[in-house]
């Protein structure tokens, strides 16, 4: 039995140079403590030729969580070689334990990633002193930091005022803004020095980001449609508005779909429905509900994802 794990796309500043969209996402494994290497591979070439620009390997959308530390470094090395500097790599690095996201970056470093995306600590969830503290650690480690703000899945939130504290900080490049205020996002934009970059972390919101100075997208969706969500984040940063509006109307009824069920159970439901991968996931994420399987497949065929992969066969 094999597994897939995701990732994510998006482009960043301050030491990461590439245009605005990163792919959080998918890995393969077939037994504990395997990798399904062809599809990851497949995978990382799908995402390139879609013109992704940043590889985002062990985050949620790839499973991250559940990882052990081996499988994550195979997989980081995996996706450094198939990318071959055609696309940004940054490993999905963060802890609730400072001490484990600091040798999270050390191991980023040492498997040749670009940086790291390094989500708020979680459970434990830190006075906003202590978030200030854990991502000096993380950055004194030497390489570009992303920092993921999710209150939704730690707990709590990294307020506005504490990121323009940290955009101060030696490496830390940017933010993948998942917080789902639109006004701290602005807040933080408005404030920021002008090499930190403020990256959307969920797909519906890239657009209205964009439009207010936001810098781009960490996407789950790039991972089925990298082509129209590169073409959607590129047009919007280019002021092509209605362009980036046509696409965010047409893949929004998907970016909904994808949530349906905890991410990434759908995506990688859609993933396996177009033949990039085999639709396994490691507890305690469980396989697609029967009922939610056709509405998805339909999504699927109406924005030609199915077709579009079995052409390029």
């Amino acid at each position: 039995m094999r597994l897939l794990v995701l990732g994510s796309s998006s482009s960043v500043g301050s030491g990461l140079a590439r245009r605005d969209l990163a792919w959080p996402w998918l890995v393969a494994r077939e037994l504990p403590g395997s990798i399904d290497e062809p599809a990851l591979r497949r995978l990382v070439n799908h995402q390139i030729r879609g013109g992704i620009d940043m590889l985002v390997p062990c985050g949620t959308t790839g499973e991250g969580a559940t990882l052990k530390p081996a499988e994550a470094d195979r997989v980081l090395r995996i996706v450094v070689e198939e990318a071959s500097g055609r696309a940004l790599v940054i490993f999905g690095a963060g802890s609730n334990s400072t001490d484990n996201a600091v040798e999270g970056a050390r191991r980023a470093l040492r498997q040749g990633a670009d940086g790291v995306l390094s989500v708020g600590p979680y459970y434990n969830k830190p006075p906003q002193r202590g978030y200030v503290e854990h991502f000096r650690k993380v950055a004194d480690v030497g390489c570009p930091v992303i920092v993921y703000n999710i209150p939704g899945r730690t707990g709590s939130n990294i307020e506005a005022s504490t990121m323009l504290q940290l955009a101060e900080v030696p490496n830390i490049a940017g933010v993948k803004e998942s917080s789902g205020s639109l006004v701290q996002m602005m807040e933080i934009i408005r404030n920021r020095p002008p090499e930190f970059r403020v990256l959307a972390g969920d797909d519906y919101v890239a657009l209205a980001l964009i439009s207010v100075g936001g810098d781009g997208l960490i996407s789950v969706i790039s991972n089925e449609a990298p082509a129209m969500t590169s073409e959607l984040v590129n047009s919007a940063l280019e002021g092509n508005f209605s362009r980036a509006r046509e696409l965010q109307y047409r893949l929004l009824p998907l970016m909904n779909a994808n949530f349906v069920e905890s991410n990434p159970i759908p995506v990688k439901a859609v993933l396996a429905m177009m033949g990039m991968i085999e639709e396994n996931l490691r507890l305690p994420m469980m396989p697609l509900l029967p009922a939610h399987r056709a509405p998805l497949q339909k999504l699927a065929e109406e924005l030609g994802l199915l077709q579009s992969v079995a052409a390029q066969r």
